[in-house]
């Protein structure tokens, strides 16, 4: 089959959750299907990072998007009825470059990765796959509703954009011939505002993590968050509620205790909270080389996550690793684990505190919880068979 995939990044492992599930679908993909990959970029992603995608791909044309904040982005977003997300990867190249693919090529599907980029696809009487990674609208909702008060003057205005995002949102799940969801939860909402049938291709893990490590947990008690990118507003939240709420409580029960967090970012936004003093050698966080080592050696992931929508890559690639986690019910959406069985879920901080703190003194109790973790995404998570139900859907619709 040849397949037109448009990204809204150039799909790089590692990078964040979304890039690491491209890439690995491109990957499986790639040996039944010609696939012609458009994404955006950014400047400090050329043309090196090409290089992981070669293989796999019949071409590869990026379109550099530019800085977030620009001026010309922001007043398209108050004189356009699209929300800022939608027009900050609006971009008439972009259009140009698809469109001339669609002329030139015999194409058997447009893959889209995104709904935001949906203004960017011309009318054409070729199937358009539409997957949501994650539901957008929800994420930036909450992000609003929490906001602290000192932010109140601007609200009106954010609110307006969440309603502009929740509009075209359904909008372009109404217009594409298929649509496909992460998790079963996003599968119910499309469906409902959608009024059809919408799939659900799962996110995976890299079969090497679940190969057996020779890694020998931290001498400290070690909770990790990450490891992920810290520019994703989910991460910073979980972040501002483990240092705020839950890590405190930690501490004061287990004093020897120590708080990791790792990931793209992290420095700088862990840095820029000021809820770290910078003399405190309990937390340490920074970029690292080496996730699994990460994973393999600390204690316990935890994550106070309070906004759904989507899944979490870190979470499959530490129960790869035989990492225990511990998060909310909105946290663990689109993984099919059974409570104090393959993961621990709690509803409140000072719950998902003392859950920890039990956790990491019950050293059966923490291998019981890892091992589940392990085997429970060993038999249900591989890139392989995500990439098998997507290509079916592929075959389904062209």
């Amino acid at each position: 089959m040849k397949i037109l995939m448009v990204t809204p990044y150039l799909p790089i492992p590692g990078f964040s959750g979304g890039q690491t599930r491209s890439y690995n679908l491109i990957k499986h993909l790639s040996k039944s299907c010609q696939i012609t990959l458009v994404s955006f970029i950014l400047p400090d992603q050329e043309p090196e990072h090409k290089e992981h995608l070669e293989d796999f791909c019949q071409e590869i044309i990026t379109i550099n998007r530019g800085e977030t904040w620009q001026l010309k982005k922001i007043l398209f977003t108050g004189f356009s009825p699209y929300p800022f997300l939608v027009s900050n990867y609006h971009s008439k190249e972009f259009q140009q470059t698809i469109k001339e693919q669609l002329d030139k090529n015999s194409f058997d599907l447009v893959h889209v990765e995104c709904f935001y980029l949906m203004p960017n696809i011309p009318k054409t009487n070729i199937p358009v796959l539409l997957v949501d990674q994650t539901i957008e609208f929800a994420v930036y909702q909450h992000f609003v509703q929490t906001l602290p008060m000192k932010y109140l003057i601007i609200k009106p205005l954010l609110w307006l954009d969440v309603l502009k995002l929740k509009f075209w949102e359904f909008y372009f799940w109404r217009k594409a011939d298929c649509l496909v969801a992460v998790s079963p939860e996003d599968r119910d909402l499309m469906k409902s505002k959608a009024n059809r049938k919408v799939k659900i291709v799962p996110n995976a893990v890299n079969q090497q993590l679940l190969a057996k490590s020779n890694y020998s947990k931290y001498k400290r008690p070690t909770v990790l968050f990450g490891v992920a990118n810290f520019k994703w507003m989910q991460n910073k939240e979980g972040t501002i509620n483990l240092l705020k709420h839950v890590w405190p409580k930690i501490k004061a029960d287990m004093p020897e205790a120590k708080l990791k967090i790792a990931g793209r970012y992290s420095k700088e936004f862990v840095e820029s909270t000021g809820l770290v003093r910078p003399n405190d050698k309990s937390v340490e966080y920074g970029e690292i080389d080496n996730p699994k080592e990460v994973y393999s050696k600390s204690w316990v992931l935890v994550a106070p996550i309070r906004s759904g929508g989507g899944s979490r890559t870190k979470f499959f690639e530490a129960m790869a690793c035989g990492l225990p986690v511990i998060t909310t019910p909105s946290g663990i959406e689109g993984i099919e684990a059974e409570n104090n069985q393959h993961v621990v879920v709690v509803k409140d901080f000072d719950q998902l505190a003392k859950k920890t703190v039990d956790l990491m003194k019950d050293e059966e109790e923490l291998k019981r919880i890892g091992r589940n973790g392990q085997e429970l995404i060993r038999s249900k998570y591989s890139w392989k068979d995500s990439a098998g139900k997507l290509l079916k859907i592929y075959q389904d619709i062209s």
